[in-house]
């Protein structure tokens, strides 16, 4: 059972977003470096990907949420393992780890087809 609707799934995705471009201000690792470049990067591909997303609060649907849900945890995957991938572990960690596994655990508790698609099949 997938408990979290594609619509809430949508808000989340641009929190996220927003969260992860404000990241490096607000945990401090605003240098300029690899750290505050790979959050930066990933929130403005997670918000560019929810606009293109074929659910309920995007503005072109060209994306189907399983490929999705997918892309998410890819991009978890890449989050969590990035301060190590890129080097930066030595400054900063937690908050690209802690990120990167909620990117991994949100797509797979998210359902597979939005709202009345959902209902009718």
């Amino acid at each position: 059972m997938r408990p979290i609707p594609t619509r809430v799934h949508a808000v989340i995705d641009y929190v996220f977003g927003v969260v992860l471009i404000l990241a490096p201000y607000l945990f401090g690792f605003a240098t300029g470096g690899a750290a505050q470049w790979v959050s930066m990067v990933v929130g403005v591909a997670v918000i560019v990907m929810s606009l293109l997303t074929d659910y309920e609060l995007s503005i072109a649907k060209l994306i189907p949420v399983p490929i999705h849900l997918g892309l998410d945890i890819a991009i978890g995957v890449l989050l969590a393992a990035s301060p190590w991938l890129f080097g930066f572990s030595t400054l900063v960690f937690w908050p690209h780890l802690i990120l990167g596994i909620i990117a991994i655990v949100v797509p797979l508790l998210t359902q597979t087809q939005p709202g009345a698609r959902a209902a009718l099949g």
